[in-house]
């Protein structure tokens, strides 16, 4: 029977094949991968590309969640790439609009143009930010490994005053967010609370287990103190029951979760009056999306492999 150590080693293993420069390279709708896993993505990735997303987002509306929407594709090099890109959100945003949608927009600066320019970051965000408040739309930005910290929370403290609509990440795993959270407080607008998703040493990150539970808690607590808009991200049902035994539970704006994790748990929540969001991922560069989705429980694995072998289990709402 494997161990706890094993299931830790495991799921760490998966994040930096996720992070493997030269698999993401070989990844594309020609490789065998994507031929392999296309079918089994699907309980995370809900379309290949936008024209089927809107019917899919009514489905969970009905239901009586809120809705998040994220292009899949990060740490884009390419101008050409980065442009498309932030074409692929705009056209979005018109979509929804018609639609008399307004899910909250969720990108990664890196995917807009932080590793050509903070410049070019800037300006792309500014773009899809403009639009979508034209149009009462949200927009989250994501955040990324440690190295990357410095760079996106500069260029969000030039966007922040200037646009209402605009929300940031913070993980509560990386030990500087105990000294970032009260600057990214200050500017008021909606913080997304999560735990981090990158494999990060010790000297920068504490691991998963109770005292990142507490820490997440204790900046929770902070945010809420200040007044200021907050998302309780996660999967973690552990966690999830923390956040509810506290007397402020209902204080936060909302629980949000992955599309196609645990969606039992996100509809228990919503069931007892919590509003709940569910974060959906479309499009094909979803590579680095599904293997971080697996290396959150080996349950995750095990439930790839059956829908590997067996598409038809993955039924789009079911559970929710």
């Amino acid at each position: 029977m494997p161990t706890k150590d094993t299931y830790a080693l495991a799921c760490a293993g998966l994040k930096k094949l996720a992070l493997n420069q030269t698999c993401r390279d070989a990844f594309n709708k020609d490789s065998l991968f994507f031929e392999l896993f296309e079918q089994a993505a699907q309980r995370y990735i809900v379309s290949s590309d936008r024209h089927e997303l809107n019917s899919k987002l009514k489905v969970l509306s009905v239901k009586g969640y809120r809705l998040g929407v994220e292009y899949v594709g990060e740490e884009n090099h390419d101008p050409c790439v980065v442009q498309a890109f932030v074409d692929e959100y705009l056209a979005s945003i018109q979509m929804f609009s018609k639609a008399g949608l307004t899910p909250q927009l969720d990108f990664d600066l890196s995917a807009v143009g932080l590793l050509v320019s903070q410049e070019t970051a800037y300006l792309n965000a500014t773009t899809i930010l403009s639009a979508a408040a034209e149009h009462n739309i949200p927009v989250m930005i994501s955040m990324e490994h440690s190295s990357a910290v410095d760079k996106i929370l500069e260029v969000y403290a030039e966007l922040a005053p200037a646009h209402l609509n605009i929300g940031i990440t913070v993980q509560t795993h990386l030990h500087r967010t105990i000294d970032d959270l009260p600057r990214v407080i200050d500017y008021g607008r909606k913080i997304r609370l999560v735990k981090g998703v990158y494999n990060e040493s010790r000297e920068i990150a504490l691991p998963r287990g109770s005292e990142l539970d507490e820490r997440y808690l204790k900046l929770l607590d902070d945010v809420l103190a200040a007044n200021v808009p907050v998302s309780c991200a996660t999967q973690d049902s552990n966690l999830i029951k923390r956040i509810f035994d506290q007397p402020h539970h209902l204080d936060i704006q909302e629980l949000e979760m992955l599309h196609g994790v645990q969606p039992e748990v996100l509809r228990n929540a919503k069931d007892t009056g919590l509003a709940c969001r569910i974060a959906v991922a479309y499009g094909n560069s979803w590579y680095l999306h599904f293997l971080h989705r697996l290396a959150e429980s080996p349950d995750n694995i095990l439930e790839a492999l059956a829908d590997l072998y067996d598409p038809s289990r993955i039924i789009f709402g079911a559970g929710y």
